[in-house]
This record gives C-alpha cells, sequence and structure tokens, in this order.
C-alpha cells in the first residue's frame, strides 16, 4: 500500500514575511503619494522634493552591501526588527519634522532601515525554504507587497485630508506592527531552517556565490528588472498618457492598478512554474516577453492597448521577480545575507540609473529611445541567463 504524497506546503516564516510585508507596504504606500506635497510645504523646488525622493533609494544602495556582514553577525531575525525599528521612528520624525533639512537627512536614516528589513527578510525567507518550495514562497513575499501597495495610496489619500503629518505616524504604526509580528512569530534561524528542511550544511563562502552562473544571471536580471520596472516605466509612462495619449493624471493610476492586480494574480502560477519547470526558462521566457512589451508600449495609440500592454508587462514582472530570487537562493544556500544584499543592490542602482537614462534620452531623442534603453537590458538578461545550469529547483538543494 503506497503512502499518499504530502502536499508542499508553506513555511510558517514565509507567511509571517508575507503579513509583515503586507503591513510594511500598507504604510510605505500611504506616504509616498503625499511626501512631495509635504515637502513642498517647506517652500522648496521641485529639484529639493527629487532630493527627498532619491535619498531613500541611494541610501538604500549603498548600505546593502554592509547589511550582507551585520546579518553574519547578529542574524537575521535581529537585522530584521531592527531595520524595521529605524524604519519606524524615522517617520514619526518626519511627521514632526521643522525643516526641509530634516525631512531630508530622515529619509536617508530611513533608508539605512529600509536597507536591513528588506535584505534580512529575503535572506530570512530563502534560508528557511527548500528549494522545492522557493519560488511559490517568493511569489506568496512578494503578493504581501503588492496587495499593501494597492491599499496604501487610497488610506493616504484619506488621511492626507486630516493632515499632510498624519500618513507618516500611520507608516510609524504599521511598521511597529510589522516588528510586533516578526519578533512574535519568527523562530531562531537555526531552528527555522531545521523545521523546513531547507539543509543545514556548512556556508557557502563569498567568492564561490560569486562565481556561479546562476547568482550572476540573478544579478544581472535583478538590474534589467529595477531598470524597467521602477524605473523607465514608473518614470516615462505617466509622462506619455499625459502627453501622447493626451488623458488626464487619473488614467496612469488606473493603468498601474490593473496592472498590478494582473500581477499579484500571476504570482501563484509563477512561483509553481519556477518551483517545477525551473529558474533558467522562467528568467529567459519572461525576460524576451517584458522586452517585447517595452518595445511596443511607446507605439500604443489608445490608453486601452497601453493598459493591456502594462498587464502582460505585470505577468511577466511576476516570473522576473520570483525566478531570479529563487536563483540566488540556489546559489547561496541557506545563510545567504551577503549575497541578497549585493543582489538586492543591484535592482536598487538600476532603479537610480533607469529614469536618469530614460529621461535624457526622452529629451535628446524619442519615447521609442527612452523605452529602448529598457529593451536592450531585458533582452541581455534573457540572453545571459542562457548559460545557466539545466537542473530542477530539487537538483539545486
Amino acid at each position: 500500500m503506497s503512502t499518499p504524497a504530502v502536499k508542499p506546503r508553506l513555511s510558517r516564516e514565509t507567511i509571517v514575511l508575507g503579513v509583515i510585508a503586507f503591513f510594511v507596504m500598507v504604510g510605505f504606500g500611504v506616504v509616498i503619494p503625499v511626501l512631495p506635497v509635504f515637502v513642498r510645504d517647506f517652500g522648496v523646488g521641485y529639484t529639493e522634493v527629487g532630493a527627498v525622493v532619491s535619498a531613500f533609494a541611494l541610501v538604500r544602495l549603498v548600505a546593502s552591501p554592509f547589511v550582507g556582514k551585520l546579518i553574519d553577525l547578529g542574524g537575521e531575525r535581529t537585522i530584521l526588527a531592527i531595520g524595521i525599528g529605524i524604519v519606524a521612528v524615522s517617520s514619526a520624525m518626519v511627521g514632526l519634522a521643522q525643516t526641509y533639512l530634516e525631512v531630508l537627512l530622515l529619509r536617508g536614516a530611513g533608508g539605512v532601515g529600509s536597507a536591513m528589513f528588506s535584505i534580512s527578510a529575503m535572506s530570512l525567507l530563502l534560508g528557511t525554504t527548500a528549494p522545492s518550495m522557493r519560488g511559490r514562497a517568493v511569489g506568496f513575499y512578494q503578493g504581501g507587497f503588492l496587495i499593501g501597495g494597492m491599499a496604501g495610496p487610497a488610506i493616504g489619500g484619506l488621511l492626507a485630508v486630516i493632515s499632510l503629518r498624519a500618513p507618516f505616524f500611520f507608516y510609524a504604526g504599521t511598521l511597529v506592527i510589522a516588528g510586533v509580528v516578526g519578533l512574535l512569530f519568527l523562530k531562531p534561524v537555526s531552528k527555522a531552517v531545521k523545521d523546513a528542511g531547507a539543509g543545514a550544511a556548512a556556508p557557502i563562502p563569498f567568492r564561490v556565490v560569486l562565481a556561479d552562473r546562476r547568482f550572476r544571471a540573478a544579478c544581472l536580471a535583478n538590474f534589467a528588472s529595477g531598470w524597467a520596472s521602477l524605473g523607465v516605466r514608473s518614470a516615462i509612462v505617466p509622462i506619455l498618457v499625459v502627453e501622447l495619449l493626451h488623458k488626464e493624471e487619473l488614467w496612469t493610476g488606473i493603468a498601474f492598478a490593473i496592472a498590478a492586480v494582473a500581477q499579484t494574480l500571476a504570482l501563484a502560477p509563477a512561483g509553481r512554474f519556477v518551483d517545477t519547470i525551473g529558474r533558467k526558462p522562467a528568467i529567459i521566457g519572461s525576460y524576451a516577453v517584458g522586452a517585447v512589451v517595452m518595445l511596443a508600449i511607446p507605439f500604443a495609440g489608445d490608453i486601452w492597448v497601453l493598459i493591456a500592454l502594462l498587464c502582460v508587462f505585470g505577468v511577466a514582472a511576476a516570473f522576473m521577480g520570483t525566478a531570479p530570487t529563487a536563483s540566488v537562493g540556489d546559489a547561496a544556500g541557506a545563510r545567504s545575507g551577503q549575497p541578497v544584499a549585493i543582489f538586492s543592490a543591484f535592482s536598487d542602482l538600476g532603479a537610480i540609473i533607469g529614469p536618469l537614462a530614460a529621461g535624457a534620452l526622452l529629451d535628446a531623442v524619442s519615447y521609442p529611445a527612452a523605452f529602448a534603453s529598457a529593451v536592450v537590458l531585458l533582452a541581455i538578461a534573457a540572453v545571459y541567463a542562457l548559460r545557466m545550469p539545466r537542473q530542477t529547483p530539487a537538483m539545486a538543494g
């Protein structure tokens, strides 16, 4: 008599981290629409507003390589809690700030905490998940971010009616909830790894991880994704909607919201594909599709065509988010703090350079040229992934 197969289940750490991601992103989504208006209240120009927005991402990038070392010293759970605490305190203090300089410095401090939280959370997620479940675990975690990100702006709009400072206190509150959830429900890393069956092998030397083609392909893919998604798409599509399609700014929010729903719905199938078919075909296929969509977007002559293209890109982005991250876990093993920090920095670098390069190309050449920068990088990531070894997720373990 054969024993019935046990259906794979997400680990306790994955579920807890997904809940934490939701609360973090709800608060972040509340603040983002209000922040530029709040900064303008200090009597500064648009350049100074941009500096506050960029400070968070820039400090995240600078801090990322050091976070890996902190995780090696203090452990993922500790660094995660400290990082959330830093963002919570800095956000509450932004709500109390009386000068522009205070806001700028406090947002920069928040970037340090954000790097500590995001890198330690992803390292913990990968380290406590068996290779055969990494794609689904990453998809669930990213789903928490996406759902929180969709809910946040609506709440932020309501709070802004009360006060422009209220969203920052709300953000601090959601971060406190996230931190408490982490401290109460995340187990010590060594016990979580054992319970998840993720393996207790000795840490893989960082130089070995750097030489692994899976890790290199994942970093290149993350750079291209940051450039295309967080850079070109977020920076240029709103301008395209207003100047080329002659629609009100409201339509940009509608288009992005519909695309976010498509991406959220695609996360579960993407995770299953990454775990059963493999990381390599997921990266090759999704980045190739993403390149084609980016090539087509500047030629969309109608808002509904644009929304359809953004939805296709959202589905591809579900694969683009899960497959490279799972590949980092395969290459780095259970103790992946420093590799995850470097992997994360590539996305931040793409998100910082992408808008600048695309904006310069738009000023000097055209919309197709601006989107072509993303097309080239996405295509390069897909081609480089051909060098990844042919293996199943089970073989990766």
